[in-house]
């Protein structure tokens, strides 16, 4: 059955359509017009002059609605993702920290299941760790954090195609083979939690890392070497044109005033939004998953203080913050949660944008300065509707 979203403001690769329709057939985008003419025999969905924008693309999120993927289990990944869903992420990357092995193999093994699902919204997993350096470890579990063993490493990305990013500290002795590895088994790497200087930045991507895990979190910028300064983690990947960057942008991570900043040198096209959620996100749960988390200030941090442990944001709110407090075009943050994370991850050509033929990932804000979330369509199905 045709569905039409009409009466919207449609943000298209184009630009804006002021008036505008998106017509769906099933789990398809079939035709989209700057036209609200109803259609004959079309179910409609009147948007009410509501911004109808692409579905947001979750790069990295550890957990949601109490659930955290770590547990490995189907009922935690289908809670966390249903409850990240109502809040606009129509199609998630589970992201487990550090981890043992038997941890990550039992999360490929739920992952693989759950992907090849009609129409799943997981696209595949993201492992945040452990290949990490112990001085920027963060709110990572410390005991499991090591350097790359390939012995490891390997078996697992011969067996699970599901893993399509892996994050490592590239100054760690043999984290070049890793790169390469993770290329060669189409899995993204990304560098984070780390203490890399530019030569090493530079080698490893060089190697393949294009990707800067949630940017200016677990890295330095420039510092003292005695009399001398030199580049910090930041700046090299700064300095990397090709590399690309996500950020937390729930306004506590990174401030906004930096979250513009990074806007305006690397661009809408190698800025992504993420959440880096854990399971308190989209849940009344008011205990962490991880005992040494404590919730306050709205967001996670490690019970001494020492550090920032992850968000309880949504995708909604990252698109709140970018627009109200960084003054980022409403336009540019819808791209930055949608077609930036599908061009990254490599799935532009079915994801991303609102174009004929992709999937039927489809969002709507209000058409105020609240920037209300009101409305959810993953793969043609409708998950929210408050119009």
């Amino acid at each position: 059955m045709l569905k039409q979203i009409h009466n919207g403001k449609v943000l298209t690769p184009q630009g804006w359509l002021e008036n505008g329709s998106v017509i769906v057939k099933d789990n398809k985008i079939v035709e989209i017009k700057n036209d609200s003419t109803p259609l004959e025999g079309a179910e409609l969905i009147d948007a009410k002059g509501a911004h109808v924008v692409p579905g947001g693309i979750e790069l990295h999120v550890h957990g949601g609605g109490g659930r955290d993927f770590m547990e490995g289990t189907e009922e935690a990944f289908r809670v966390a993702v249903d409850a990240h869903a109502w809040y606009g992420t129509t199609s998630i990357y589970p992201t487990l920290s550090s981890s043992t092995v038997p941890m990550i193999e039992a999360a490929c093994e739920t992952c693989e299941k759950m992907m090849n699902e009609p129409n799943s919204p997981i696209l595949g997993l993201h492992l945040e760790g452990p290949y990490f350096n112990m001085k920027m470890a963060g709110a990572q579990i410390p005991e499991w954090i090591k350097a790359p063993v390939a012995e490891e490493y390997e078996p697992l990305l011969e067996k699970y195609s599901c893993i399509k990013r892996w994050d490592n500290a590239p100054e760690l002795e043999g984290s070049l083979p890793f790169i390469k590895c993770c290329v060669e088994h189409g899995c993204l790497p990304s560098i984070g939690h780390t203490r890399a200087k530019y030569d090493e930045v530079k080698a490893a991507n060089e190697a393949g890392m294009t990707h800067a895990t949630h940017f200016y979190n677990a890295m330095p910028v420039v510092y003292k070497n005695r009399e001398f300064k030199e580049a910090g983690t930041v700046e090299s990947i700064l300095a990397e044109q090709n590399m690309t960057v996500e950020m937390i942008a729930d306004g506590i991570h990174v401030p906004p005033v930096m979250l513009r900043m990074v806007y305006q040198i690397k661009g809408v096209e190698k800025t992504a939004l993420i959440t880096d959620a854990l399971a308190g996100a989209a849940s009344n749960e008011t205990t962490a998953f991880d005992p040494r988390v404590i919730y306050e200030d709205g967001v996670c941090k490690l019970a001494d203080r020492s550090a920032l442990a992850g968000s309880i944001a949504t995708m909604d709110r990252l698109v709140r913050t970018s627009v109200q407090q960084a003054g980022i075009p409403l336009a540019d943050a819808c791209r930055m949660i949608s077609e930036t994370p599908a061009r990254i991850m490599g799935v532009l050509d079915r994801k991303g944008t609102l174009e004929t033929g992709k999937d039927a990932d489809i969002i709507m804000f209000s058409n105020d300065e609240e920037l209300n979330l009101l409305f959810v369509m993953q793969m043609g199905n409708v998950v929210r509707n408050e119009l």
